[in-house]
C-alpha cells in the first residue's frame, strides 16, 4: 500500500452536471457519464484509464471571466489535437465559445457554462 495519491478526476463546478458532462463526452468521444442518484455529481471516466472529469452541481454557479482577475478561471483543461482547424469547428458545433485565437499553436474556448479550455496543437 502506497501513501502516494493518484489523480482520480478533475472536478468542475456547474449548474447542470449532466449537460456539461455530455458536452465533454461529445468533445472527447468518451463513454457514457456515470450520474449519481441525486444528479448533483456526474463522473466522466477516462476510457484510457487515466484521470477522468467530474461535474458538481453548484446552485449559485458563476462562470469564470477570461481573462479577468475579478472572477478568475482558477483552472482550465488543455485538450491536445492534431488538427487545430478541424477541432476548432467541431467544438464550436458542440456549443463552445471561442475566447482567444491569437496564439498560433493553441486556442482558448469557453464550455457552455463558461469554463475556459484550450485546444492545443503544440
Amino acid at each position: 500500500m502506497s501513501a502516494v495519491p493518484t489523480l482520480g478526476v478533475v472536478a468542475l463546478d456547474c449548474p447542470d452536471p449532466v449537460a456539461l458532462a455530455e458536452f465533454y463526452r461529445s468533445v472527447l468521444e468518451w463513454e457514457t457519464p456515470e450520474v449519481a442518484d441525486d444528479g448533483h455529481w456526474v463522473t466522466l471516466p477516462n476510457p484510457a484509464g487515466g484521470a477522468g472529469i467530474a461535474f458538481q452541481r453548484v446552485p449559485d454557479y458563476r462562470p469564470p471571466a477570461w481573462p479577468s482577475a475579478e472572477n478568475p478561471q482558477q483552472l482550465h483543461l488543455d485538450l491536445n489535437v492534431t488538427d487545430l482547424e478541424a477541432a476548432h469547428e467541431r467544438v464550436l458545433g458542440l456549443g463552445a465559445k471561442l475566447l482567444d485565437d491569437k496564439p498560433e499553436t493553441f486556442r482558448v474556448y469557453a464550455d457552455p457554462v463558461g469554463h475556459p479550455f484550450c485546444l492545443c496543437a503544440c
